[in-house]
């Protein structure tokens, strides 16, 4: 498999240029109605474009909406000098874009006419404007972008192409961060891939140099932070000049999602800043099936890409990659310092940073942590058990999920909890299909006790605490999913937190409102907030009744605000 393609590759079937050959993944996007049509004629303007004449091209940012009346266009990726891969050909009521007209991400594809066409041309801010206004069309159009990117990202179109050890942390960190923010790319494993070693010999890359990240404009990244990836992919763009909202929402787990989808839709606006990745903990969930309203489950990643998507609908803008290193009062509410350096203003913060998994106290546990040692049972990380023995520890629900999921393709899993039984924290569904599973074993009473491999885990070992039996599973691969710790390393100072970290709220401020803080306008939701139940359904709950007592909040603050700049006038 080529890692970069300069010149245009052969088809296997036909012996020409791919450059001639017409992707299979060519399919015919959704239709606008006539009457759909005459509605957005008066959101937009019509614009002739000659054959061959480009819309738009692969990372450009802030490009408009185009839907053709005649002729005809092309989405493709460049591939290369002279090859492409086509998206989609577009015909009469057919349309560009997708999810980047949502943020202000670049594009991922090119756009070009295949003939002498008419477009009907809607700027950016009025497809803000019609999203809010002609539903149906709008449910359309969100329809078709949201399979547009799902579809680039299962074919790896429009992407990044990540060179490395596919099982070092460092590439498996860029990965889930890429996986996570819903971006197409290609792993390509240093270790097996012929062609990757001599290109990085030809690079003179360093095995410590690596993940190297090779971006469509012929850059390339060494081992790249998180940040530096979103600022080069354009993760940071949504910000933008913006510096003062009405609603700022730290952490983009269920809770802050929902706080920010019912805020945004309420009219305030909003900014919610999140450190890696929307969905938080519960993003990382294979399959979550008691959730309302999806009877046959719904897994973490895409709850948080659909209310991601729906957020950002609503006009709520998102900061990626950016914590939050400080918090101060000013002028009315607070002046929050962003990592990177960016300075916000909010009247009102609801606090949603979500909690993360404990370590074990063992032996080397430093040394395997995301070399071998998960807290995710994702698509990425059961991949990487195919055919293998695998352990699970923790007791609760995330761990029945995962240790059910890897037994779908590894050879075992062993799941380790220290009680006698599951009964009093895993869900009943969840243990009946572990009881039924002949891939799960069960080993109650049970806790690790060494860990060992070289520069990757290879073997763990466990011990009955009643019995003192030990057994040795040879693995490269442990989830750990036991307990939880707030994040709230930020807040130490800030706000009341009780004595494992969590935010403490009130009982009520008097207006029935318990996720009041320490301090006016600032709200706890979700896991972070002490006494809450940890469950998505919950922190989606209180994320959303917290916005009714906000939104008073925030209209308090703005009148007193225009009546002390009356006074002064």
């Amino acid at each position: 498999m080529p890692i970069v393609n300069p010149q245009p590759r052969a088809s296997a079937a036909t012996g020409k240029s791919s450059s001639a050959v017409r992707s299979k993944l060519v399919r015919k996007p959704a239709f606008l109605t006539p009457a759909m049509m005459r509605r957005l004629r008066g959101y937009g303007s019509t614009q002739v474009v000659d054959r061959e004449a480009h819309l738009f091209k692969q990372g450009e940012r802030l490009v408009d909406f185009f839907i053709v009346i005649e002729g005809g266009l092309e989405l493709y990726e460049r591939m290369g000098r002279t090859a492409r891969a086509v998206e989609s050909t577009l015909e009469k009521q057919q349309f560009t874009g997708e999810l980047d007209l949502l943020n202000d991400r670049p594009t991922l594809l090119n756009c070009r006419a295949i003939r002498d066409s008419r477009v009907l041309r809607i700027s950016r801010e009025s497809v803000r404007k019609l999203m809010r206004s002609e539903l149906d069309i709008a449910e359309l159009i969100l329809t078709e972008w949201i399979i547009r990117r799902a579809r680039l990202v299962n074919h790896r179109q429009g992407g990044i192409i990540v060179v490395g050890d596919s099982d070092a942390a460092e590439t498996m960190r860029i990965e889930r961060f890429l996986i996570g923010n819903g971006h197409p790319h290609q792993l390509i494993d240093s270790n097996v891939n012929s062609e990757a070693e001599v290109l990085l010999r030809a690079l003179d890359v360093e095995q410590d140099q690596l993940p190297i990240v090779f971006f469509p404009d012929g850059i390339a990244l060494r081992r790249p932070a998180n940040t530096a990836l979103a600022s080069k992919l354009g993760f940071d763009q949504d910000l933008g000049e913006d510096t003062d909202y009405d609603l700022a929402v730290v952490g983009g787990g269920p809770a802050g999602l929902a706080a920010a989808v019912y805020g945004a839709s309420e009219g305030l606006t909003t900014l919610v800043i999140e450190g890696t990745a929307p969905g938080g903990q519960a993003g990382t969930s294979s399959k979550i099936e008691n959730y309302l309203g999806f009877p046959t489950g719904v897994s973490g990643h895409d709850l948080a890409q659909n209310a991601t998507v729906q957020a950002q609908k609503f006009g709520a803008r998102f900061a990626i990659s950016r914590d939050v290193i400080d918090m101060q009062p000013a002028g009315g509410g607070y002046r929050l310092s962003l990592e990177g350096g960016k300075t916000i203003f909010a009247y009102a913060i609801v606090v949603a940073t979500g909690a993360r998994y404990r370590r074990l106290d063992v032996a080397n546990y430093r040394k395997f942590e995301y070399q071998g040692v998960h807290y995710a049972a994702t698509a990425m990380e059961a991949a990487r058990c195919v055919g293998k023995e695998v352990v699970v520890v923790g007791g609760g629900n995330s761990a029945g999920q995962a240790a059910l999921h890897l037994a779908l393709s590894a050879s075992h899993v062993h799941l380790l909890i220290r009680g006698a039984a599951l009964k009093a924290t895993m869900s009943a569904y969840l243990i009946q299909r572990i009881a039924s599973s002949n891939r799960i074993t069960l080993h109650a009473n049970s806790e690790v006790i060494s860990l060992d491999g070289d520069a990757h885990l290879r073997s763990v070992t466990w011990c009955n605490r009643q019995t003192n039996k030990k057994r040795s599973c040879q693995t490269r691969n442990m989830f750990v999913m036991i307990g939880a710790l707030p994040n709230t390393e930020w807040l130490h100072g800030k706000l009341d937190l009780d004595a494992n970290g969590f935010v403490m709220t009130a009982s009520s401020d008097g207006d029935g409102c318990i996720f009041q803080t320490s301090r006016p306008g600032i709200y706890a939701v979700g896991d972070v907030r002490a006494g809450s139940v940890k469950r998505v359904a919950n922190a989606v709950g209180e994320g959303s009744v917290v916005v009714s007592h906000l939104h008073r909040y925030i209209a308090e603050q703005k009148a007193g605000e225009a009546e002390r700049r009356a006074i002064i006038a």
